[in-house]
């Protein structure tokens, strides 16, 4: 190699750059620390672009037909923009105390209830176990012997909670700031995405600037192919996954209250929450609706499985296809490996993006491969 003045560059760029990943390596603790140092002050805003991102769904579409609307009228484009975020906001809101309004009544009537159910089931249940086991007299010798001590049990708790009271003055004033900083943050996020979802236009023009002054011009247009490509995804996928799980619910809803079964409602809502979660999250709900269920008829309890097993395959196979369909173009066993991997990675969150994440990798992974192919005019693979 000639040690000419770019290649000295590269040298001394390379040699830089291997002395800190050595020096990184050496003091992980130190550049952990760091990491969360920066993370902590890039949050909120980070969290006001995943705001900004939710929001521009129903807002892009109200804008586009309020531009409809008023395509002759000057002073009616220039109020879209504003009023689409406001609708926008406000459809948001409304579904949340939507459903607050409705879960939190029926969650405290099923509480009640459920405490009623308990104490009922608990006999029945300790019957059930005796008649099963009235063979085993050892069994059911040690069943007859068990008593509960519920003033040995209160005591008990009393004495924990005496010997833990020193601590909750301290555990209050973690919690409490906790809340405060964690409301800081969404407020912080919440104005950082109305300026986001306001002025998209101009930042969009603002980072293409950017990109090519850094960048040279073919690997700008391949950075925009792929923003592109996943602004597309991630929204398609979102927008099926919020329809899907509406329709779920209200299949759920409106089965249940036909054939009788308790907490309809209850269960319906939270079968259309948990199916945000692709794959396992209907059957959280499900496992949520069996015990809310068995705690009033095991017989209706063991229906409800088969109905959910019913009302499942109709949604896999009928519905998400034409609702979702191939926006994400992901296979479904590459689906569960993004799930699998996410859940395990960043919980329920990673759940939701790893799959929009995996089909952009997947299109970009699938048309290199498609590119080269071509290039060694290979056809026809079988």
């Amino acid at each position: 190699m000639e040690l000419n003045k770019d290649n000295m560059k590269k040298l001394m760029g390379l040699i830089v750059f291997t002395i800190l990943v050595l020096v990184g390596i050496q003091r992980m603790d130190m550049v952990l620390e760091g990491f969360s140092f920066v993370w902590r002050i890039i949050f909120p805003f980070v969290l006001g672009g995943a705001i900004a991102f939710v929001l521009n769904v129903p807002m892009h579409f109200i804008e586009m037909n309020l531009n409809k609307l008023m395509k002759k009228s000057v002073i009616g484009k220039k109020i879209s923009r504003p009023i689409s975020l406001i609708l926008s906001i406000l459809i948001v809101i409304g579904v949340i105390s939507l459903v607050a309004f409705v879960v939190i009544p029926e969650l405290s009537v099923t509480l009640i209830g459920l405490g009623t159910n308990i104490e009922k089931f608990i006999p029945k249940a300790e019957a059930w176990v005796e008649e099963m086991f009235r063979n085993n007299t050892q069994i059911s010798n040690w069943l007859n012997d068990v008593e509960l001590n519920w003033d040995k049990m209160l005591e008990s708790a009393m004495e924990f909670f005496r010997s833990g009271a020193g601590n909750v003055l301290s555990s209050t004033m973690i919690v409490a700031k906790t809340i405060a900083n964690a409301v800081t943050n969404i407020c912080i996020g919440f104005v950082f995405a109305c300026y986001i979802l306001l002025q998209k236009e101009k930042l969009h023009v603002q980072s293409k600037k950017v990109l090519y002054a850094l960048l040279p011009k073919r690997k700008v247009l391949s950075v925009l192919y792929i923003s592109k490509l996943s602004y597309k995804t991630f929204a398609s996928f979102v927008t099926g996954q919020c329809v899907e799980a509406v329709i779920l619910g209200f299949m759920f809803f409106i089965t249940m209250s036909l054939l009788g079964f308790p907490y309809a409602l209850l269960v319906g809502i939270l079968i259309a929450f948990t199916a945000l979660i692709p794959i396992f999250g209907a059957f959280i709900g499900c496992a949520v609706g069996v015990f809310l269920i068995l705690m009033i008829s095991p017989v209706k309890a063991l229906a409800f499985i088969f109905l959910f097993l019913i009302l499942q395959q109709i949604e896999g196979n009928l519905i998400y296809p034409h609702v979702v369909g191939n926006s994400v173009g992901l296979p479904s066993i590459w689906v569960l490996v993004a799930v699998t991997i996410g859940g395990n990675l960043m919980g329920v969150v990673g759940m939701l993006i790893f799959i929009p994440i995996s089909s952009v990798l997947y299109t970009l992974f699938r048309e290199w491969v498609y590119k080269r192919l071509k290039n060694k005019q290979i056809k026809d693979i079988v």
